[in-house]
């Protein structure tokens, strides 16, 4: 199908596509910097602009593998049209719009790959049964792994025998070491896959392999933790004030870049098949809309959420914001290395509870999370059987 009613489905799944990366600029990718903002570390309006041009680029050099996840990796034996990507992007997008209007979490994540395993379904496809149960094993594990580091993070900066001066720059450390080895579709690999600055210096170098271990890697890797260390160091020495409002921009840059990767798959996985195969764009084109939807939702929506936002953080003190940021970049980092779609709210919200209870107190009622946790599920439930319908109504509707 070439005619005019392909064109026009091509212009309604593309605009759709970008709004939903708009709303996941405005709101997903916000809390990065609300610690930085909460500490007067940095304005409003600058955090806005640096959310959106750091998601974006984020979105360009790692957004590839969620979306291809999203895109062809949920269900087998179809390829989603553009009729298709509308309904499953528009399902999503009504319950992210539903959880703005009432208060509810409503985890992107959880709604768009709902969404789209039952437009998968409606299509005729079969379960992807073996991703899901990868998909289903990591949202199990980020509650524990997210609240678990958050915690251990709390207790080193509230130990009395570990100095600021030491404790944070040792976070600097191993948040620097973890970028070092950030693979970029920038960097080129011998492997043809997306490389890392530590993997380039050691293709560069022809380093020997020991054990399976490449030893030019952890050079690089340690070289880039010491670097952190000795920079947030110098920072703290001079005024610990002024060395934790700098790690907690640079913590909040690194993050906020990371969940740009990780959310706009969201928003173009549905369109892969479209652009890839049927149009003949290359990736970069579809990970450009979402990338550029994603910068006009940080830009137009995000401050008035930081400043709500950066309410609670402060409220929360720098030790708990920063013990919450920490897990959020190195899951966020794995769920894109694994090409699996996560919701960031998810695990900031796990984050500051393992933080809380590093205080003794989480301060958040088992109540509240239940009802969370019970309204993830609904969501996950709810979103295949209305993305099943919502196709199937097109299709009879369209023809399609």
């Amino acid at each position: 199908m070439t005619g005019p009613l392909f064109w026009a489905l091509v212009v309604v799944a593309t605009l759709t596509s970008l709004g939903t990366a708009w709303a996941l600029g405005a709101n997903s990718n916000s809390p990065p910097f609300a610690p930085a903002i909460g500490a007067n570390a940095i304005s409003t309006m600058r955090a806005a602009f640096l959310i959106g041009i750091l998601a974006a680029l984020g979105a360009l050099t790692q957004g590839g593998s969620i979306s291809e996840t999203v895109g062809s990796g949920l269900v087998d034996g179809v390829a989603f049209t553009s009729l298709a990507a509308t309904a499953g992007l528009l399902t999503a997008t009504l319950f992210m719009a539903f959880g703005v209007y009432t208060g509810y979490p409503v985890p992107a994540a959880f709604a768009t790959t709902g969404a789209m395993v039952g437009v998968g379904l409606s299509l005729g496809g079969a379960p992807a049964v073996d991703t899901y149960r990868r998909i289903a094993v990591f949202w199990a594990l980020v509650p524990p792994v997210s609240g678990g580091l958050a915690y251990l993070t709390a207790t080193l900066l509230r130990r009395d025998d570990v100095p600021e001066t030491v404790g944070v720059p040792l976070l600097a450390a191993v948040v620097g070491g973890i970028v070092a080895n950030v693979r970029l579709s920038v960097i080129p690999s011998e492997t043809g896959e997306q490389g890392s600055v530590a993997a380039y210096v050691a293709d560069l170098a022809g380093s020997p392999v020991v054990g399976g271990v490449d030893l030019t890697v952890v050079a690089v890797t340690l070289l880039a933790a010491v670097a952190s260390f000795q920079f947030i160091r110098r920072r703290t020495q001079e005024s610990v004030e002024t060395g934790v409002k700098t790690f907690l921009v640079a913590l909040g840059s690194v993050v906020a870049f990371s969940s740009g990767g990780s959310q706009v798959g969201l928003a173009t996985g549905p369109l892969e098949n479209l652009y890839g195969t049927e149009l003949g764009l290359p990736p970069l084109v579809l990970l450009g809309v979402g990338a550029t939807g994603i910068l006009g939702g940080a830009w137009m929506g995000a401050p008035r959420l930081l400043q709500a936002t950066s309410r609670e953080y402060a409220q929360l003190g720098v030790r708990r914001s920063i013990a919450a940021l920490v897990p959020g970049f190195i899951i966020a980092q794995a769920a894109i290395a694994l090409g699996i779609p996560i919701s960031f709210n998810n695990i900031i919200i796990s984050g500051v509870i393992g933080g809380g209870l590093a205080g003794g107190s989480a301060g958040v009622s088992r109540r509240k999370v239940g009802v969370t946790l019970g309204f993830w599920l609904l969501t996950l439930v709810t979103s295949v059987g209305i993305g099943f319908g919502l196709y199937r109504l097109f299709a009879a509707v369209l023809g399609g």
